[in-house]
């Protein structure tokens, strides 16, 4: 979706909305990192992100890479910086290229910063002078595919404080293309309104976007502020001297402050405001947190399913997703992104020989052994891995080995029985409540157009013991509403189900549309997340040392235990499945599991 449809549909409902800018790590640890806040972040609630260009060498090629990993994992509207340094023809090329083969449909196009070893900035090969340059030649080469956002200085850049000059760099490349514009950090917000008026007296119509730096420490505020030479007006340091020593204290004034300075620029007719992070969540979530734009259960960020969507090329229209990956959502998209067969949108059969291979991205276990280690803790026993467990659904731990996010609050209806379950040794690692008949606006969950209803099969995923299976199955089999699939690392598949198509298990009845049903379970893409799932548990096997109680008690689980799938096809019983599991547990909760020699396996040889 273009930037400017975005401001568009801002001004028109007179709903405020914003975006975040990031910038790529000088680390890899960094950029990986910075994948999970922009995670997290993207539950804000942002219209877009943009990520800054990193000119030369490796450093573009991350923006490019960053650009993609948003898009198409993460589901974010991603506007790609571009700049004029070290950029010749040939590389502005490669970098348009990547961006719209990630779906990349946003631009912000700049002149840049010259090279550290450059006294002043010269064009590469003398065709890329100026960001109108740059503009021109998007313009020309991709048509209307990219909105091409430029930069707007009220107060000024670097090489050139002379407001005239600086309005007609603006309008030229306004008129060579250009469709929005998003203006450098501030904090004066007169002069601001000031210069948009400027701005609109020389015939140049397109969004302004203000672009807001929230305020972290004293130290990095004054220090940004110099860098940029914006002006601080006095009741900013009067209110932020005293404190400079707390940063605590500097942040909550801070927050006032910058959520003031929004409002205000709200109030001139302004709807949108694009948010400088800094890589950092806590400054920026305060001051949303202030301005009252967080989701909330009175708020919810409406999604039009009930899974995140990929944005890159291709899969925008994609509308039907296995269960399996609920939690494990960048891996999915990994795994079937060269898929060829996606119907009408629709989700392929995972026959598909372009089916993707364990090595993809996405399929092992993020962090080092040593963070997994101090995350999960070193288990000795089922109980120890229930306890994890019930720690993750008390929001104590934000992840486990087979989900990668907190616990949401579409659980809360039946946490208390996934609480019993993992108490009884059941190791529950995906479940959903049956939902019969809600509206799609319900804060909880509700997704698709408004004036909706959405219904669910209640489903649940779990771990069992070999002593347990067999008991577990029967009773899965004493009642007709229940379908499952069993399996086991190495075994054959075991189900019920009537046939090997799939099974509907969330569905939506919107105006005007046929029924679309978004996720769903079946066989064949069991069997290709059974091959993930029981590779997570021995990857975090292998987080321990060969010896240790940990490592054979996770590998153990991993080679003898079943992993099952169970759906209650009856969406208005909502607590069946539990019934069913009523009384069942793990004998020997606190025995720990031995070690094996090194000469008998547990991995062994692979150390």
């Amino acid at each position: 979706m273009h930037i400017q449809e975005m401001l568009a549909e801002a001004e028109r409902t007179s709903q405020p909305s914003f975006s975040f800018e990031y910038f790529p790590p000088k680390t890899a640890q960094g950029v990986q990192n910075l994948y999970d806040r922009m995670e997290r972040m993207y539950h804000m609630g942002p219209k877009f992100i943009d990520i800054t260009w990193g000119a030369g060498g490796r450093h573009a090629e991350l923006t490019c890479e960053m650009v993609a990993q948003a898009q198409t994992y993460f589901g974010l509207e991603t506007c790609m910086h571009l700049t004029c340094t070290d950029m010749g023809e040939e590389k502005v090329n490669n970098a348009l290229k990547k961006a719209y083969q990630a779906g990349c449909t946003n631009i912000l196009a700049l002149r840049g910063d010259p090279p550290r070893d450059q006294e002043k900035w010269e064009a590469t090969d003398g065709q890329f002078q100026y960001a109108r340059d740059l503009v021109a030649y998007i313009r020309k080469t991709f048509g209307n595919h990219f909105d091409i956002g430029v930069a707007g200085y009220p107060e000024g850049c670097d090489d050139n404080k002379d407001e005239e000059s600086l309005l007609d760099h603006l309008k030229e490349k306004v008129d060579m293309g250009a469709t929005f514009i998003v203006t450098q950090m501030f904090y004066d917000v007169d002069n601001f309104i000031r210069w948009v008026g400027r701005v609109r007296e020389r015939g140049i119509t397109i969004p302004i976007v203000p672009g807001i730096m929230p305020i972290a420490t004293y130290a990095s505020f004054i220090r940004r502020a110099n860098h940029m030479n914006c002006n601080v007006p006095p009741e900013f340091m009067a209110a932020l001297e005293p404190v400079k020593n707390d940063d605590v204290a500097v942040r909550e004034i801070g927050k006032t402050l910058v959520a003031d300075m929004c409002r205000k620029i709200l109030a001139a007719g302004i709807r949108h405001l694009h948010f400088y992070t800094m890589n950092l969540a806590q400054a920026t979530r305060m001051v949303l947190e202030e301005l009252d734009w967080m989701p909330s259960a009175a708020k919810p960020l409406k999604q039009a399913l009930p899974w995140k969507q990929s944005l890159s090329l291709g899969r925008r229209e994609e509308d039907v997703r296995p269960i399996f990956w609920r939690n494990r959502n960048k891996s999915y998209v990994s795994r079937t992104q060269d898929w060829d067969e996606f119907p009408n949108g629709r989700w392929g059969d995972s026959r598909s020989p372009a089916f993707g291979e364990l090595d993809a991205y996405g399929i092992g276990l993020p962090g080092t052994n040593e963070q997994n280690r101090k995350k999960w803790g070193e288990p000795k026993s089922v109980q120890d891995i229930a306890s994890l467990f019930l720690r993750y659904l008390d929001n104590d731990i934000e992840s486990l080995p087979w989900s990668e996010a907190p616990l949401t609050n579409e659980a809360d209806s039946i946490k208390d029985d996934l609480v019993d379950l993992n108490k009884r040794g059941l190791i529950t690692i995906n479940s959903q409540p049956a939902v019969n008949g809600l509206k799609s606006s319900h804060p909880v969950h509700g997704w698709g157009p408004p004036n909706g209803y959405v219904y669910q099969k209640a489903y649940l995923e779990l771990l069992v013991a070999p002593e347990v299976y067999p008991q577990l199955i029967a009773r899965i089999r004493a009642n007709p509403d229940l379908t499952y699939y069993a399996v086991t690392k190495t075994g054959d598949l075991d189900t019920n189900a009537p046939s090997e198509g799939p099974n509907a298990v969330t569905w939506g009845v919107f105006p005007g549309k046929e029924i679309v049903q978004p996720t769903i379970v079946e066989s064949i893409s069991f069997l290709a997340w059974k091959d993930e799932a029981f590779q997570l548990g021995a990857d975090w096997a292998r987080c321990y040392d060969v010896d240790s109680p940990s490592r054979a008690l996770i590998t153990d689980i991993v080679e003898n235990w079943h992993l099952i799938n169970i759906v209650n096809n009856d969406f208005h019983q909502p607590k069946t499945i539990f019934e069913v599991l009523a009384g069942l547990r793990v004998n020997n909760l606190v025995t720990p599991v031995e070690p094996k020699s090194a000469t008998n396996g547990v991995g062994a040889a692979h150390n």
